[in-house]
């Protein structure tokens, strides 16, 4: 049986001034300004996918939309600032970090605002490239499984600043709550928490490093919200593309709507209103069973993966009862945690992974991808 494997981590995550080299040519990673893509944005988006790329936008986990397979990183890089999709500061872009809750945008727009403004000061230049802040004020913590250093989260009487890890905030007022998350992170970068490798994180540093206490509090996270998932959620509806991919004629069809659009850290995307009518790759029923499986690239797109995988995985999402993962290598971009079964793609097969990580100790190897179907059935 194979010993679990320890991949490589990346210390930082593409960009559209950094991208990242794939098998397939660069990762350009765009970050939209507050989480808005206005219809002429999308529309551009979409043509670059088309152009320059593989025929689809990626959906992240970081709300962000990448474009892959770019080789004329120049040209898209002039395109992308015409649509105002580009920062002109190359550090600035990287530290950027801001997820904030897409069904409260109109009420917390102006702290994401302040928050991404503060950030333009040269002192955080110096912040690791995951560094990253989350708001989300509501009722419910829509966003408490999505990762981020600093945390403005709603509490019984208002706002609360809470450093990752923490069990409790400090309560804090909403005209008080930008400046507060700054000087976190001011104090986390002057006590060393960035490290020798500048890969620091918050929770990591505050195993050492005690949290000073003017950012200390008693209050307590409220509950969390139930899972997002792909329909219609209010006044908004959420469009997931198969696997983290939206093919660039369902991007073109929602810019029709002449709707202004929310990146979502859930790999969906938001709009006022209810969906169009939208092609097959599109994901508007929370009942789709391809939302039981994650997927990575996989090969030939990643140069680290020697399996195909999003195939494979669609073909297998029917058979699945709860819920699968299928990496194409042991890094696990899809999804770095537990999952109830994990396929690890190893020198053209497959290793599975019964609750855990795809690092972890596999309890069968070499499983060839058309003996799979079987399997999951079992």
């Amino acid at each position: 049986m194979a010993d679990a494997v320890h991949p490589e981590i990346k210390g930082w995550c593409p960009g559209a001034h950094r991208p990242m080299m794939a098998a397939d040519g660069l990762v350009v990673r765009v970050r939209p300004p507050l989480g808005r893509v206005t219809p002429a944005q999308a529309l551009g988006l979409a043509d670059l996918a088309e152009t320059f790329g593989t025929g689809f936008v990626e959906l992240t986990s970081r709300a962000n939309i990448q474009i892959r397979g770019v080789s004329d990183h120049a040209l898209v890089l002039e395109r992308l600032a015409a649509l105002g999709l580009l920062d002109d500061d190359p550090k600035f872009e990287a530290r950027r970090n801001v997820i904030c809750d897409p069904f409260r945008h109109a009420q917390d727009a102006g702290l994401v605002a302040a928050l991404v403004e503060g950030l333009r000061a040269e002192e955080f230049a110096a912040l690791p490239g995951k560094f990253g802040f989350v708001i989300d004020t509501g009722p419910a913590r829509r966003l408490a499984q999505v990762s981020g250093d600093i945390r403005l989260e709603g509490a019984e009487n208002g706002l609360m600043l809470r450093a990752d890890g923490q069990s409790f905030g400090l309560t804090v007022k909403r005209a008080e709550a930008v400046v507060l998350a700054l000087d976190l992170a001011r104090w986390f970068l002057a006590s060393g928490g960035v490290g020798p490798d500048r890969r620091g994180r918050l929770r990591r540093h505050l195993t050492g490093s005690p949290l000073p206490v003017q950012f200390q509090g008693t209050a307590h996270p409220l509950p969390e919200a139930p899972a997002i998932i792909p329909g219609a959620h209010g006044a908004l509806t959420l469009v997931a593309g198969a696997f983290g991919q939206l093919a660039t004629c369902d991007l073109r069809t929602l810019a029709q709507t002449e709707r202004t659009l929310l990146t979502t850290p859930w790999r969906m995307i938001a709009l006022e209103g209810p969906a169009p009518d939208l092609s097959p790759d599109a994901i508007t029923d929370p009942r789709d069973p391809r939302l039981k499986v994650r997927a990575c690239t996989g090969a030939p797109g990643c140069p680290q993966a020697t399996v195909e995988t999003r195939k494979l995985a669609a073909s297998l999402a029917p058979l699945v009862e709860g819920a699968l993962h299928v990496s194409g290598c042991a890094k696990g971009c899809a999804h770095p945690g537990i999952e109830a079964l994990t396929l690890v793609g190893r020198d053209g097969c497959f290793d599975l992974v019964r609750a855990g990580t795809p690092w972890d100790k596999p309890a069968r190897q070499g499983l060839a991808p058309e003996t799979l179907a079987d399997l999951i059935r079992r």
